[in-house]
């Protein structure tokens, strides 16, 4: 294909993907990662306009416009952005700079979608401000302030408290701990009836089991499948799970997972496993050695101090060894893997920022988890790629590198199908069409952390 034909081709696409905003963008010669199958497509020319990928073909074919801003990409890999599916933006309280510093952590990392699970009036505003390329930012879909045993101690708050967050404009609701039985089947009805998605912990006092069939949208931490599988008749209750069922981990019984999993499958539920977390809160690396992660220098010192006291408090709470902390995890992994086995999607989250996951940082370590846990390179990308698209009804937005999708790309040095560290060998990365390469990232990065 000339450059008239591929100038051709632009013309004929839909004038919302010609919006004009500078030069266009061009990536030379690079190799695709999809991301809609397994699969890599080599030496291709992408044009991006605006916020758009316009056009996507063979180097020897799609000439790049002779306009166009070219990035090299011989050699290097480009991906979608990734999403960070249990992220925290800074609550209402927090200042513009701090709010804005954690954006643009999540995007300077190639995170370029975030769902907040923690929301506040100040997050919309951003959330349109993002959409409009107006602060460096990931596209964001966030939650409203969370239903919790403290906010939502009734049926007619809880009922309330929907009706409110939907007319807000919200995109989801999020549940934490605490919540009783009929305050959540009431807000459960409320949110079906309103047609609003909620999202998060399972509260002891209602169980895995009625959150799945009152359809929660997902289960964030793979929160309340350690609970439900407490063997009947166990000296310890499932309602007296502490820290996400760590001190009943001696007490399950692994035959009722496959009835779960199919539970699971049949609500439609999602899973976000968060799993660095655990490996952190409950791993064999000392809170000390933790403070010396490389990214720990890009967050607040008295923060990681705070983090690291935290950690050695829990653990000696729980009395938890490391012996016990690595059986917790191995089977966290085990409920993972049939989870996945058994048809339940997966989306990547890693809880940030939260104990030792700095955002956008953090998600390095989420993937290596998840490989950890016996998850292909793949399928633990794909979780934050065309999953993540897949769950907001979205698919044709984002998650995939094509043409009409929004231009939220990310540039390798290395094939991440190969070893997801290759997420690692940014070269660059683009948010909403807007090119940001190596050199700048640092420099930027280092300033955010002063």
């Amino acid at each position: 294909m000339r450059l008239s034909l591929a100038l051709s081709v632009l013309a004929a696409l839909p004038s919302v993907l010609l919006a004009q905003s500078g030069r266009p963008t061009a990536f030379a010669n690079v190799t695709v990662v999809p991301m809609d199958r397994e699969r890599v497509i080599v030496d291709q020319t992408v044009v991006v306009q605006g916020q758009r990928i316009v056009a996507m073909g063979p180097a020897s074919e799609l000439q790049v416009p002779a306009d166009a801003i070219r990035i090299d990409g011989r050699g290097k890999y480009l991906m979608p952005g990734l999403g960070e599916m249990h992220a925290h933006i800074p609550p209402g309280q927090a200042s513009d700079a701090d709010i804005e510093k954690v954006l643009a952590y999540f995007a300077l990392n190639g995170v370029t979608t975030v769902r907040g699970m923690l929301g506040a009036p100040r997050h919309l505003a951003y959330r349109e401000r993002a959409a409009r390329g107006e602060v460096l930012s990931p596209t964001i879909y966030t939650t409203g302030p969370s239903f919790n045993g403290t906010s939502a101690p009734t049926v007619e708050v809880a009922v309330r408290m929907v009706t409110e967050q939907k007319a807000a404009g919200y995109d989801l609701l999020k549940i934490h701990p605490g919540v009783p039985r009929e305050v959540y089947d009431s807000m459960a009805a409320t949110a079906r009836r309103l047609n609003i998605r909620f999202v998060g912990h399972v509260p002891l006092d209602v169980g895995l089991e009625r959150v799945l069939e009152q359809g929660q949208a997902s289960l964030d931490h793979v929160d309340g499948l350690i609970e439900a599988l407490v063997r009947d008749g166990s000296a310890v209750k499932p309602t007296e799970s502490a820290f996400f069922g760590a001190n009943l981990v001696p007490y399950v019984d692994e035959s009722k997972l496959p009835s779960l999993v199919a539970m699971a499958r049949a609500s439609g539920t999602w899973i976000v496993p968060t799993q660095t977390l655990f490996e952190s809160m409950a791993g064999s690396e000392s809170p000390d050695a933790m403070t010396r992660w490389p990214e720990m220098r890009y967050w607040p010192a008295r923060t990681v101090a705070q983090w690291a006291q935290a950690t050695a408090t829990t653990r000696s709470q729980l009395g938890m060894t490391t012996e016990q902390g690595q059986q917790m995890n191995q089977l966290r992994r085990r409920i993972m893997k049939a989870l996945y086995q058994g048809g339940v999607p997966f989306l990547l989250g890693s809880d940030a920022p939260q104990w030792w996951n700095v955002p956008g940082f953090s998600i390095e370590r989420e993937l290596a988890a998840m490989v950890r846990a016996g998850f292909t390179p793949y399928q633990a990308l794909e979780m934050g790629t065309r999953n993540v698209a897949r769950f907001f009804g979205a698919e044709e937005e984002f998650g995939t590198v094509a043409v009409g999708r929004r231009a939220d790309l990310v540039l390798l040095d290395g094939n991440p199908l190969d070893d997801v560290a290759n997420w690692k060998r940014r070269a660059g990365v683009m948010v909403r069409g807007a090119w940001h390469d190596r050199e700048e990232i640092g420099r930027r990065l280092d300033e955010l952390s002063r």
